[in-house]
């Protein structure tokens, strides 16, 4: 599958990939930073079209999206690749398993082919509501993501993106008319943590969420915090100031890590540490700001910011009251932003 909107070619043979900020050049048969293009003279072609390693039906909630269809099923899909090289990364089995040097090299060869078709066939057959690209980073597999997506919306499915927020201008212009919403995982606030835990850079992903913010995507941010790398509470105050200048109708998900790939050695997030970024994030203005993905002491219900009265009760992540009418607290009517139907 070639994607010529894709591409920006530059002295031949050579072309450059427009999907994502890393702007690979690559000769013919180079393979890019995600493992998953290819060039092919004056083009880059995608090894994974249709090409699916997950498919799951999971409550929207999963994602992590709280504002969005509550309480619906979705149906997520993924291929091989990403274009981050996260050492913490919580899907690396499916993620970080192409090229070479990998040790759980995945051969492209042998997958079977899907179609857009057979994606959005199956999530009406799952009584979903919308089809999640999702577990690794969506751009990598663009093409497809964006032909499913056009689809499912002719057919009256929602579409959501996953996403670490490094995809170009280009993908993101494509994107908005055929998305629901988008959670971006702003991993950090700092250059440093980008570059050397995740291999990419922290000014991309901060520019796409001004943007997706300014192109009226509906957007939440997800931060999982791991001890002594992203949560102190400089730290965390700048990324609550940076998202509550944008809107302080943003919903925040700070996540607890658990050790995993490449950091198997470090330490589980506490739970105070999770209490304190999400406290963080109410004193900056946030009107929503949820902590999961621990036992205990997860803050995943929805209360109106105005009377404080319970909008959508979750019990991890499952919708276990919608008290929402017409999008309003039915106590005192204010409006609560997020996409409701």
């Amino acid at each position: 599958m070639v994607w010529r909107c894709g591409v920006s070619p530059v002295a031949k043979p050579t072309a450059v990939c427009n999907l994502c900020h890393h702007h690979c050049a690559l000769v013919p048969g180079q393979i890019g930073r995600c493992g998953v293009r290819q060039g092919a003279g004056d083009v880059v072609k995608s090894l994974v079209y249709g090409k699916l390693v997950a498919e799951s039906v999971d409550p929207v909630e999963k994602k992590p999206l709280f504002h969005v269809l509550p309480g619906t099923l979705t149906y997520s899909i993924a291929t091989p690749g990403c274009n981050f090289r996260c050492s913490h990364c919580q899907n690396s089995s499916i993620s970080q398993v192409v090229g070479a040097a990998s040790p759980r090299r995945i051969n492209l060869r042998t997958m079977v082919e899907r179609t857009a078709q057979d994606v959005v066939d199956a999530a009406l057959a799952s009584g979903c509501k919308s089809i999640s690209y999702t577990y690794v980073e969506p751009t990598v597999f663009f093409e497809f993501a964006y032909d499913c997506a056009v689809l499912a919306k002719q057919q009256g499915l929602g579409n959501i993106f996953v996403s670490n927020g490094y995809m170009s201008n280009t993908v993101l212009d494509l994107l908005t008319p055929v998305l629901t919403s988008i959670n971006i995982d702003l991993k950090a606030w700092s250059e440093s943590f980008y570059e050397k835990v995740c291999g990419a850079r922290l000014a991309p992903v901060v520019e796409n969420i001004r943007k997706c913010v300014e192109l009226g995507l509906w957007l939440e941010v997800t931060t999982l915090l791991i001890p002594g790398m992203n949560d102190s509470t400089q730290e965390l105050t700048e990324i609550a100031m940076f998202l509550a200048g944008l809107g302080t109708d943003i919903p925040w998900h700070v996540t607890a890590f658990y050790p995993a790939y490449k950091m198997e050695g470090a330490r589980a997030t506490p739970l105070a540490t999770l209490l304190k970024a999400r406290q963080i994030g109410l004193d900056c203005g946030l009107k929503y700001v949820y902590s999961g993905n621990i036992s205990g002491g997860q803050e995943t219900s929805t209360r109106c910011p105005m009377c404080g009265h319970m909008l959508l009760k979750r019990s991890n992540f499952t919708l276990e009251q919608n008290l929402l009418v017409g999008g309003k607290c039915p106590s005192c009517s204010a409006g609560i932003a997020g996409v409701w139907g």
